[in-house]
């Protein structure tokens, strides 16, 4: 007796889901197995709260009418946000694009529920309030407070940043690194005038915090202005 294979396998993140898509199959039957699945099964983790999904469909090459054929099935269930469909990239490919890309200026407010999505660097002139997100697949730079969400690098840049006027997020994340900053309540009330420009990056997998002129340890093909 033969087993079926599963054609989508679906992997928890502290964020989400993540669908994977079989890259072989037919796609009428990939597109089958998905509304059977969404409408007979995982109803324990398909069901109840709103959750976050990316979908990876791997080395399949797919028309944008075949994504949106997706999307509409996974739209059937309202609790499921699509955050990302996407193929494969090298870890190696997705960094060397982001370094290379220009710095996109986008001006405006992030409010509580909103999510700016980028691809490439992004210097965003405005604040990002609580409930609010950024997710770039390069760096963030931001003229304003941070007090939500950046995700820095979210196609798998351990190289990428987050910087901010004021950094005061309610969450970091860069590559699958997910971090708050340290708790510095008790400075921001004894010193509430003085803030300073600062940067997060990842040493050894871990999150860290610094002031942004020091940016140029990190990004040494940055030019620097020494002075006279």
């Amino acid at each position: 007796m033969s087993i079926k294979r599963s054609l989508i396998t679906i992997k928890g993140i502290k964020d989400g889901l993540v669908f994977r898509l079989d890259e072989q199959c037919d796609f009428d039957e990939l597109l089958a197995e998905l509304q059977d699945m969404l409408e007979n099964s995982h109803q324990a983790i398909l069901s109840g709260p709103l959750v976050a999904i990316d979908v990876q469909f791997g080395r399949r090459q797919l028309a944008d009418e075949q994504k949106l054929q997706i999307l509409d099935i996974l739209r059937t269930k309202r609790n499921l946000l699509v955050r990302s469909i996407e193929g494969f990239k090298s870890v190696e490919v997705r960094e060397t694009a982001a370094l290379r890309t220009p710095v996109t200026t986008i001006s405006g407010m992030v409010r509580s529920g909103q999510v700016l999505r980028h691809d490439g660097n992004l210097l965003f002139l405005g604040d990002v309030n609580p409930g609010g997100s950024i997710v770039c697949t390069g760096d963030i730079y931001i003229l304003g407070a941070l007090r939500g969400m950046a995700h820095a690098g979210s196609e798998g840049s351990e190289h990428a940043i987050v910087g901010a006027s004021y950094l005061a997020p309610t969450q970091l994340r860069i590559a699958e690194v997910i971090s708050r900053p340290p708790d510095s309540g008790e400075e921001e009330s004894s010193h509430p005038h003085e803030t300073q420009m600062e940067f997060a990056y990842l040493l050894d997998g871990q999150m860290q915090i610094d002031k942004m002129a020091n940016i140029a340890r990190l990004r040494r093909d940055l030019n620097v202005f020494k002075g006279v």
